[in-house]
């Protein structure tokens, strides 16, 4: 796995992020007939929220993006895009179970979703989430802190 490392996202990262989103997004979008080139950018733009997002970088170089943000009960985990090239090599795991990690620590529900046939959701069933809705278009699904699943 290559060195890599998160930081504080600032404003100044939501052009990178937004075109990763529209490369990483592209084929599951461009399959649910929803892929529009300006309209996944800017949906990116709109609700782009650096105090609760982090830049991975690899080799000093913008890598990706993933966003936790606060939310009444539970954290939604978001914009989690990796570079395609550096898909499948580890990063992503060793993010989300950093991510992970601390939601446990602190006790809290972990919430996301996903696009129907994304091959991300077997990443993330494989690290505690299951299923907790569905529509034609996404995929909701939930995690309870580690510690819950434990004493329960």
């Amino acid at each position: 796995m290559a060195d890599w490392v998160t930081r504080p996202a600032s404003v100044a990262d939501v052009e990178a992020v937004a075109e990763l989103r529209a490369v990483v997004l592209r084929s599951d979008l461009e399959r649910l007939g929803r892929y529009e080139e300006q309209r996944v950018r800017q949906r990116l733009r709109n609700g782009f929220a650096p105090a609760h997002t982090w830049v991975i970088e690899v080799d000093g170089t913008f890598a990706g993006c993933v966003s936790l943000r606060p939310a009444q009960d539970a954290h939604w985990l978001e914009h989690f895009y990796l570079a395609p090239h550096l898909q499948g090599s580890g990063i992503g795991t060793a993010v989300l179970r950093e991510l992970l990690d601390q939601c446990d620590r602190d006790g809290t529900l972990v919430r996301l979703n996903v696009l129907q046939g994304s091959p991300a959701r077997r990443l993330y069933e494989r690290h505690g989430f299951t299923l907790e809705t569905e529509d034609p278009v996404d995929v909701f699904m939930v995690r309870q802190p580690a510690s819950a699943v434990r004493t329960a």
